[in-house]
């Protein structure tokens, strides 16, 4: 019996191990809980059927594979990179041609920015098996309609390929780095407005409309690149600073038969901004969605292609700005569907083909957050919404009048679809703070799930071991009476009568949102870690965030930094009188705007905040670009004092609390400038402080042993200085 009783102690002190085991930042950032997805998933246009392009480790190869929607069984294997020694590099994308018989695919990836890379690509034919390299180092690499060419840019200039003859065509010639460039976006436009190609294919096959940048005369920024040479090498791109000259863009037409090219008249704009390009379903009507400078006025342009005449179809204006869209969907007819937060609110409208409004199709107190198409069989609409919450996400139809909704998702938390070509059937994603993502065949007439493809059990399984707190979601309601959206995480052995000190994260930039019921994200590992060392982490998403209406985003207008840091200081304020808070032990953290924002607050809460953690912070917003930063402030020249009175470089006499500044030198986004200034603005104000360079690391701050290295660092300082 003592032998059994004592094998019982051995296996209670085990489970009992188990069940304590800590995280570590290793694990957190070698992907340890990484979950498992659908890679390049992508529906097909002519077959109720899906691609996926799944990779064999032990193999080392890839594959893109067919599936049918219906049964969700292989149907085929498309092409794998064993049965071809040019595709050795593996397979980085793919894009199929309209009628789906050929296959763009992309290898030997070279990252520009954000968005933007050159690719070599290889042209594929899934008939004849026949594999081709046609294209080396290009951008944007895009099918003519009727797949018979090929359009794609090279260094700052466009062309077109013809698959039969395997010739090129120059279509531009004028392309110059730092200067002219052509179908491409500029530093600032893939940035801010998310796109790069600035090109596209007429529904004929026969024109491309492309925008045109001039950048010659936009000021120059210049990043060292140290590497490990004797000497360091600069990197000089054209990057226009809030105030500063724009690139100036120019529309044109591009006739693939007589190769000749014309102008677009756009004379009654000056100083604006072409944020979409895309041709109608009528071949020779071009859209064009065009802003100005202060992005409160939008006309969506129809250009005649014959003529070059451009008509304005729709305005919008805003007291703020208005948003681009991307859900601009051209019908058979010409009418289009489009998004709009004109009733204080992101809603679906319908337009008959000369900008006449007949219908506003979502109606409420709450946002559409994403269009996902069309049905024109059965006149219906698929999108999904926050209608249950600003921190749910479900997936709903409604026809074209409005009338019969219907919500598709079943399940608590974040539900995202990809909808079959007959919007017969969709795969759900679906998570939330308790359930990892979980991916399922559903159908598109109840919602009901018909079949799970993936499944996320075994991470379920693995995250059990480590007994993980959850995220608790609540409304914070401070002082003032902003209702806010918030989470908190408590060690999972939380004691209400002890006094816990707590690390706040948030971002808070505008239209953003950290507080969401959906899965863990890679920090919330390092948040779960800090739990289990005796911290509690809260976020707060202040006024300015998103998905609760234009009035609650758009507070922050001309005065970026100073409700949102408001908030964030009442926010700790209520935490810290909770009863199990020490409220002389409060920190904040945050990346970006967030950097900016936790700058701020040891700043201008220097009472409530014992330290502060900034990484690739903005420190004044005259630092940064002049699309994102004149959205929400107007120029500097127009509103010094926005800009001003709500920069920490101006407030860094105010440092009581522990500081630590972190920051990469090749981050072209948020340049290294600005904790180069606060830097200084500290030592001239004599305050003490802990920094942290990372030589020739972008925005991201990654790379190797990168970011093991920093939330090392991040977390030995919280555990010293809070």
């Amino acid at each position: 019996m003592k032998g059994t009783r004592f094998l019982a102690l051995l296996i209670l002190t085990s489970i009992s191990i188990v069940a304590q085991q800590k995280i570590t930042v290793e694990e957190i950032y070698t992907g340890s809980f990484r979950a498992k997805g659908m890679d390049e998933l992508q529906s097909m246009k002519n077959t109720n059927q899906y691609t996926i392009l799944n990779s064999d480790r032990n193999t080392r190869t890839q594959q893109i594979d067919l599936y049918d929607y219906a049964t969700l069984k292989q149907v085929s294997s498309l092409i794998s990179t064993k049965d071809f020694p040019l595709l050795s590099d593996g397979i980085d994308s793919y894009t199929f041609s309209n009628d789906e018989k050929q296959l763009l695919i992309a290898n030997n990836t070279n990252q520009i920015y954000r968005h933007s890379f050159t690719a070599d690509y290889f042209l594929y034919n899934i008939a004849t098996k026949e594999l081709n390299k046609i294209l080396e180092q290009v951008q944007e690499p895009t099918f003519s309609p009727d797949g018979k060419k090929i359009a794609f840019a090279k260094e700052n200039n466009l062309y077109v390929y013809d698959v039969a003859s395997k010739k090129t065509t120059q279509i531009t010639k004028d392309g110059l780095k730092n200067s002219i460039i052509n179908g491409i976006t500029d530093w600032v436009y893939e940035e801010e407005f998310a796109f790069v190609r600035a090109f596209d294919w007429s529904a004929d096959s026969k024109k491309i409309g492309f925008i045109r940048f001039d950048e010659s005369e936009v000021p120059e920024f210049t990043m060292n690149v140290f590497k490990k040479d004797l000497y360091p090498t600069n990197e000089t791109f054209k990057y226009p600073k809030a105030g500063e000259k724009n690139a100036e863009v120019s529309l044109h037409i591009y006739d693939v038969s007589t190769q000749n090219i014309k102008d677009i008249n756009l004379g009654n704009y000056s100083d604006f901004y072409i944020a979409r390009l895309k041709w109608t379903n009528d071949a020779n009507l071009l859209s064009a969605q065009v802003l100005n400078r202060h992005q409160d006025n939008l006309d969506l342009l129809f250009v005649d292609a014959t003529t070059g005449t451009a008509k304005v179809v729709l305005n919008e204006k805003d007291k703020a700005y208005v948003d681009v869209t991307d859900n601009l969907t051209f019908l058979k007819d010409n009418s289009f569907i489009w998004t709009s937060e004109k009733d204080g609110f992101n809603h679906i409208y319908l337009y008959d083909k000369s900008g006449k409004l007949k219908n506003q199709i979502t109606k409420g107190k709450w946002e559409v957050t994403s269009y996902y198409g069309f049905d024109e069989k059965n006149k219906t609409i698929y999108y999904q919404s926050v209608e249950n919450g600003s921190i749910l996400r479900d997936i709903y139809k409604i026809s074209l009048d409005g009338k019969k909704k219907v919500k598709l998702s079943n399940q608590v938390g974040t539900n995202a679809a990809t909808f079959s070509p007959n919007f017969e059937f969709f795969i759900n994603t679906f998570s939330s703070v308790t359930n990892p993502p979980l991916y399922t065949l559903n159908s598109s007439k109840d919602g009901k799930a018909i079949q799970t493809i993936v499944e996320n059990g075994t991470l379920a399984e693995k995250v059990k071991k480590y007994d993980l707190p959850t995220k608790e979601f609540f409304e914070l309601t401070t002082e003032k009476g902003n209702k806010l959206n918030s989470w908190m995480i408590k060690p999972k052995n939380f004691d209400a009568t002890k006094k816990y000190p707590v690390f706040m994260y948030q971002y808070s930039g505008p239209g953003s949102q950290e507080v969401a019921n959906k899965w863990l994200t890679t920090n919330d590992y390092w948040f779960m870690m800090l739990s289990q060392q005796g911290y509690i982490v809260v976020c707060v998403d202040g006024r300015g965030t998103g998905y609760k209406g234009a009035d609650f985003k758009k507070c922050t207008q001309k005065e970026l930094g100073k409700f949102e840091v408001e908030d964030q200081i009442d926010a700790a304020k209520v935490i810290g009188n909770y009863s199990y808070v020490d409220k002389t032990r409060i920190g904040i953290f945050g990346w970006s705007y967030g950097g900016f924002m936790s700058s701020n607050c040891i700043l201008k809460g220097a009472d409530v905040f014992k330290m502060a953690i900034a990484v690739a912070p903005v420190t004044s917003w005259r630092f940064y670009d002049s699309i994102y930063t004149e959205r929400y402030m107007q120029t500097p020249q127009e509103n010094a004092s926005g800009y001003d009175d709500n920069s920490p470089l101006n407030f860094a006499k105010n440092l009581k609390g522990n500081y630590l500044l972190i920051h990469g030198t090749a981050d072209d986004n948020v340049h290294v400038q600005n904790s180069m200034q606060m830097i200084e603005a500290l030592v001239q104000a004599n305050k003490q402080f802990d920094w942290a360079i990372y030589p020739d690391k972008n925005h991201g701050i990654y790379g190797g042993y990168t970011r093991i290295q920093l939330y090392n660092k991040m977390t030995n300082f919280i555990k010293e200085k809070l």
